[in-house]
């Protein structure tokens, strides 16, 4: 690094009064030193990080330059990897130095958003399904989920523009999903307008809903007509999970 320095320097003030000058605030270097190593030989180290950061870079590209220095590190250990360089085994923190040098770096997973924030329990309503999730004819029990879904399936996609969350509202007798609303935030709308969907479908297909109780896991189990009674005040709120 010294002397690659002083090259960017000694056409303007010369090899000699760069490296006084650099003896003087506390890094010493003699001019000998600097032609000594100018016209010094490559080392066998320095040539084999060179075939190894055009092997490296070369792996990187065809890869979608999204691999880190651990999958880095076990592609360059595949044989017809070591076969095609010749430079041998390789160690992981020689894969790290020579990425670091070329300025390579993986691709990170990005963080998941945050989804559960709790409520009160006396804020909770009572649960008309007492976790008995079973239904003898349609249109008897509905349930929806806001992320992640029941069974753990995260129901939020990370997009060019952002997190988009989904919800869906499916009839426990038959396993359809009835009604659906994506948003790009969590509030009561992107729940209220998949039910308002489900409900729409229903009673255009000329179905009755009389009777019928929404399970939503943020709210618990209502009835349908007591969810609606209550929407103008839920719509604009944020979404909490009890």
């Amino acid at each position: 690094m010294i002397c690659q320095y002083i090259d960017s320097r000694k056409e303007e003030f010369g090899a000699w009064p760069v490296c006084k000058v650099l003896t003087g605030a506390g890094v010493k270097i003699a001019p000998s030193t600097y032609y000594a190593r100018r016209s010094r030989s490559p080392s066998a180290r320095s040539l084999r990080d060179e075939i190894l950061k055009a092997e490296i870079s070369k792996v990187y590209k065809d890869n979608y330059s999204v691999l880190g220095t651990r999958k880095m590190h076990v592609m360059r250990g595949r044989p017809e990897s070591v076969e095609r360089h010749g430079a041998g085994h390789v160690a992981r923190c020689t894969v790290e130095r020579l990425m670091g040098d070329l300025g390579l770096r993986g691709v990170r997973r990005a963080r998941s958003p945050r989804t559960t924030r709790s409520a009160p329990r006396e804020q909770c309503p009572a649960d008309l399904v007492k976790r008995h999730f079973s239904a003898f004819r349609p249109n008897e029990l509905w349930v929806a989920d806001i992320p992640p879904q029941a069974g753990g399936a995260p129901s939020y996609v990370r997009t060019f523009s952002g997190w988009v969350y989904v919800a869906f509202v499916t009839d426990v007798f038959s396993r359809r999903i009835v009604g659906w609303q994506t948003s790009t935030g969590l509030y009561t709308d992107l729940a209220l307008d998949a039910l308002q969907m489900a409900v729409w479908q229903r009673k255009r297909a000329g179905a009755d809903l009389t009777g019928l109780v929404h399970h939503l896991r943020p709210w618990g189990a209502v009835p349908v007509h007591s969810l609606w009674a209550g929407s103008g005040r839920l719509r604009g709120s944020r979404l909490c999970r009890f």
